[in-house]
């Protein structure tokens, strides 16, 4: 009877090792597959011009922050989250009412952690 037992653990220990490393590998591959989606978005949208809702010019866009879209205006830079910005073929579209004092912080955070960096 023990030998039942200990060779029933055994079998769930291997089953359960199996599944664990088929989960791990499907989890790693999702995140690959995410990581080459979004270099592939972040290729599309730059150096792109931006628009607001009423089609009037923003600035020109720069670079991707995580989910953040980086934006040059004449004077500062903007950061306006992705889900808020469409690509209407043209140009990218802002969609819907942004923050812009938040959008200047956004944008002013970017600045001073990656143009800073190579002055």
């Amino acid at each position: 009877m023990d030998g039942t037992i200990f060779t029933g653990l055994t079998g769930l220990l291997v089953f359960l090792e199996s599944f664990g490393g088929i989960f791990y590998i499907s989890r790693r591959n999702k995140r690959q597959l995410e990581s080459i989606e979004r270099e592939n978005i972040s290729d599309e949208l730059l150096s792109r011009f931006v628009v607001d809702g009423t089609e009037n010019k923003i600035g020109e866009s720069i670079a991707i922050d995580n989910d953040i879209l980086i934006i040059k205006t004449e004077k500062s830079y903007l950061g306006v989250p992705l889900k808020h910005v469409e690509d209407t073929g043209d140009v990218l579209k802002v969609k819907g009412l942004v923050n812009t004092d938040k959008a200047e912080i956004l944008g002013e955070r970017w600045r001073e952690r990656y143009l800073k960096q190579r002055e």
